[in-house]
């Protein structure tokens, strides 16, 4: 007797859909990429990104035309000018990936945990494993350059003990001094401004080179978000007497010639908006400093009101493909009556 076929789940169409838009989209930045990399090292690490991006895709597509799952836009050739000039410095490439294989992790490990059939966790098992030692490698080569930034150093604690007063948590109150911040706000600051300045760099490229005059204003926005965000997280280190790392000035070339699809550039921000509104909404749920919580709950919702306006200017130009989605039920009565 033939084995039934196992339907796939609405979390497992969201994951595929979401996981082949994300890697069309990489395959054009690092296809753009690979072209004017000078640096050795730093090549090889971009095109293995690039080839697990293609195989990523591929793999996806077969899964499509199996399961008869219309296969989405996406982003292809038309979205990447391959004759445009180096957009990004050999230096500010290899932090990207290092970066974006930060978010495919954390990707990967929830669309493996949203999974239920045996094919689809193998499939997203694989991409965490190639992400990760994406991830490792190009760690690797970071700090042989030096170019890794590390957290701050905190002395290791000496003894342990609890918390016996609600003015822990207390940071609003000015008639209670703020304690010391503790690890795990430290951590969640420091990412945060790492992936702030990953996000003003990217704003200043895709400004630079657009044509449209919406999008140039929507990037200097997202410029001007990402500069503030960086100075109040930097600052409550500072206050707290811990310097912040910074990395050093790389980033973007002067070319002004287009080289991304404004479409794959809004995009982009939107899935970097989405990613900053879960780091905040994580750091502010980690965070035990009142102020601390409340800074992230106020400038998440800077984010979001930010990607709401992304998203009305993909909307009024068509560049917002719609995810998958049940069947509008009172449409299909309606359109059955009209018959």
């Amino acid at each position: 007797m033939p084995e039934q076929k196992i339907e796939l789940t609405s979390t497992e169409i969201a994951s595929l859909w979401t996981s082949y838009m994300n890697n069309t989209m990489s395959k054009c930045v690092l296809s753009h990429m690979k072209q004017y990399i000078t640096d050795k090292e730093i090549a090889e690490i971009v095109e293995s990104a690039n080839s697990i991006s293609i195989e990523e895709v591929n793999k996806l597509q077969h899964i499509f035309r199996e399961e008869n799952f219309a296969q989405p836009y996406g982003f292809t050739d038309k979205d990447v000018h391959l004759d445009a000039p180096a957009l990004f410095t050999d230096t500010f490439s290899l932090l990207y990936i290092n970066h974006m294989a930060k978010a495919g992790m954390l990707a990967y490990s929830g669309f493996t945990a949203m999974s239920y059939r045996e094919d689809i966790i193998e499939h997203f098992i694989l991409s965490l494993q190639l992400t990760v030692k994406l991830y490792k490698h190009s760690n690797d080569v970071l700090r042989k350059k030096g170019l890794l930034v590390r957290s701050p150093y905190i002395l290791p604690p000496s003894n342990i003990d609890y918390i016996d007063s609600n003015s822990y948590l207390s940071g609003l109150n000015f008639f209670h001094k703020k304690r010391p911040l503790n690890a795990i706000e430290i951590s969640h600051l420091f990412m945060n401004i790492q992936t702030n300045n990953i996000g003003y760099k990217i704003s200043l490229a895709f400004g630079q080179t657009s044509d449209n005059k919406d999008v140039q204003e929507y990037m200097v926005r997202g410029k001007d978000i990402s500069k503030k965000h960086v100075k109040i997280f930097a600052d409550t280190l500072i206050d707290g007497n811990i310097q912040s790392p910074m990395s050093s000035d790389i980033g973007i070339t002067q070319s002004t010639i287009r080289t991304f699809s404004d479409k794959l550039m809004m995009f982009h921000m939107s899935l970097l908006s989405a990613s900053g509104i879960g780091n905040y909404a994580t750091a502010a749920g980690a965070s035990q400093r009142s102020d601390i919580a409340v800074n992230y709950e106020r400038l998440s919702f800077e984010i979001a009101q930010y990607a709401k306006t992304g998203a009305n200017i993909m909307i009024e130009n068509s560049w917002l493909e719609q995810p998958p989605a049940t069947a509008d039920r009172e449409k299909l009565i309606k359109e059955k009556q009209s018959e």
